[in-house]
């Protein structure tokens, strides 16, 4: 990856994004060519649908979204960002969640595309790596066009005649993208369907959903700079990453966007478990290692999620900070009541316990 050329291709281009409404350009644009349905959509189908609109596509299909190839035709494929896209109204979170895919910078393949395609912003993928997360320690503060033409203009793999433009346009991406928040500590909402992206992305590199594994996505992940792109690092984002990526396999990688084949596993692992639970849409979910650390998956998974991975599921708007903090004084008490059955006796009073994991 170090040595691949870095060409800025058409995101010199403007692409209207707007400083007032964050990335809706590329919410809209991805709602108009899926005609709102979660489903992989020809390429050409897409484009035309785009262009009844009158919006540019070429930013959207070359930069963010997921290409691959079915039965020989080129798809643009469902993946955690167009389902966060088709499932909930646009928000700063969709922004940021956008951000992480184009940092990370693996959009597949296409007839006629280059070899570099495949990962088109590399520059913007070691600018982060390399400099606002090494040298800025993820403080945006420091990022300018200025910086950011420095560093590319500096670089031997960028292959363009000019960079003022790229820096220009980047800087503000990162401006209306909320890059300052990348530096948070917390496994948060946006940053979980970010680590769900990047996984669809390799995921769709290594062939069979029967193949994927917590292990053998990680290293995957690590070999494309997840880490390195999606803010700063934490134990809590360690954690969440191991717990999330063992859900992920368990319900099928991106065949979980497809009721069939989440029917199919779900009968071949957990037996006598026929039926696909009722509801369309998605629900909530959160490991009982870290119930702040929630994540949507289709209704479809919800089995699978409860069986295979060992994860709470749960409507959503249903489960408040209030009942949070509930779920996590019933499941201390409850710990602390096995302790007690095993004649095991806590240094600390309960009230003590309670309040130490709620600040934790």
């Amino acid at each position: 990856m170090a040595d691949a050329p870095w060409r800025p291709g058409s995101f010199t281009k403007n692409f209207s994004w707007g400083a007032d409404k964050g990335l809706k350009e590329l919410y809209d644009i991805i709602k108009a060519g899926f005609a709102n349905e979660v489903t992989d959509v020809p390429r050409k189908l897409f484009r035309e649908r785009v262009a009844l609109t009158g919006r540019p596509d070429y930013i959207p299909l070359n930069f963010f979204l997921l290409n691959g190839s079915k039965n020989g035709v080129d798809h643009i494929l469902v993946d955690e960002l167009v389902y966060q896209a088709l499932s909930f109204d646009h928000s700063s979170d969709f922004d940021r969640l956008a951000l992480l895919v184009f940092n990370f910078s693996l959009v597949g393949s296409w007839r006629g595309a280059s070899r570099d395609q495949n990962r088109p912003a590399l520059w913007a993928h070691h600018y982060i790596s390399d400099r606002v997360s090494r040298v800025f320690n993820w403080d945006a503060s420091f990022v300018t066009a200025d910086d950011i033409d420095l560093f590319v203009s500096n670089n031997p793999n960028y292959k363009a005649k000019t960079s003022r433009k790229l820096s220009t346009n980047l800087n503000f991406l990162y401006k209306i993208g909320k890059l300052s928040s990348f530096r948070s500590s917390k496994a948060e909402s946006w940053w979980i369907a970010g680590l769900y992206s990047a996984a669809d992305r390799v995921s769709s590199r290594l062939g069979a959903s029967s193949n994927l594994s917590e292990s053998r996505l990680d290293v995957q992940l690590t070999a494309h700079g997840f880490r390195e792109i999606s803010g700063r690092r934490s134990i809590e984002k360690d954690l969440a990453t191991r717990h999330f990526l063992t859900l992920y396999a368990a319900c099928g990688g991106r065949a979980r966007f497809d009721e069939k084949p989440v029917h199919e596993l779900q009968t071949s692992t957990l037996p006598g478990m026929n039926e696909l639970p009722e509801g369309s849409g998605p629900i909530g979910v959160f490991h009982r290692s870290n119930v702040r650390a929630r994540g949507v998956i289709p209704q479809s998974c919800r089995l699978l999620a409860r069986y295979r991975a060992e994860f709470e599921t749960y409507e959503l708007g249903e489960l408040s900070d209030n009942d949070l903090a509930s779920y996590i004084e019933s499941r201390t008490s409850r710990a602390l009541e096995e302790l007690k059955q095993k004649k095991i006796a806590p240094v600390r009073p309960l009230e003590e316990i309670t309040k130490l994991t709620r600040e934790a």
